[in-house]
């Protein structure tokens, strides 16, 4: 009967030591692998959030001169987006040399039916630096102008990164040269990018402070 009393006792003694023992080593597994799992959670999150923000700067138009696009209607950013290239550049205040001389080069139905094009667009601004006699005689020349106008039309829509460093063909068959980063860019070594990325139904829009000649 002692013996018994006594067996009884241990094995209550070892079931006392070992449970609370074993019942730490779980709970102290579970933690690390909770918190394991946490950290490795957060850090395949964090380059994805990184990314999907790098993403959605690079989506939207960028430079100085995009604060002088209406924020509404037809000529904003929106509105722009809904219409050919031609058809969205008549509707920026901006941009009306340009479309006088599209017009008269007769290019808005080769505009506004092009798919998938980037037109590096100049200002009026950027028009305003040709002396007065020398724009006057490029408007009254169609042949002269149209193959200006379509040295500004690259075949594809370009992302900002890859005007990097970037040589496109355009409709003029000549070539562009394009430089720069973090969304500052010159085109030719001499033109600026002054609101760049912006979409239309058929193109995308990257606005430039001077007129590009396509070499003779």
């Amino acid at each position: 009967m002692n013996t018994l009393h006594i067996r009884r006792a241990a094995l209550a003694v070892s079931a006392a030591v070992v449970l609370p023992l074993a019942l730490t080593a779980c709970s102290s597994d579970s933690k690390d692998s909770a918190s394991g799992s946490t950290a490795s959670s957060a850090k395949a999150s964090s380059p994805a959030s990184a990314s999907a923000g790098d993403s959605m700067d690079m989506d939207k138009p960028f430079g100085p001169g995009c604060a002088s696009v209406p924020k509404s209607g037809s000529g904003s950013f929106d509105g722009m987006a809904k219409d050919p290239v031609a058809t969205a550049a008549s509707n920026n205040p901006a941009l009306s040399t340009l479309v006088t001389a599209v017009k008269k080069a007769g290019l808005v139905d080769t505009l506004n039916n092009a798919q998938n094009i980037t037109v590096f667009a100049p200002t009026n601004d950027a028009f305003a630096k040709i002396p007065k006699a020398d724009l006057d005689k490029l408007l009254a020349d169609k042949a002269e102008l149209t193959k200006v106008l379509t040295y500004h039309v690259v075949g594809e829509k370009l992302a900002p990164k890859q005007l990097d460093k970037g040589f496109f063909d355009t409709l003029e068959k000549g070539k562009l040269m394009t430089s720069g980063s973090n969304m500052e860019y010159t085109v030719n070594d001499s033109s600026k990018v002054v609101c760049g990325n912006v979409p239309t139904a058929n193109a995308t829009v990257y606005i430039v402070d001077s007129v590009l000649m396509p070499p003779k």
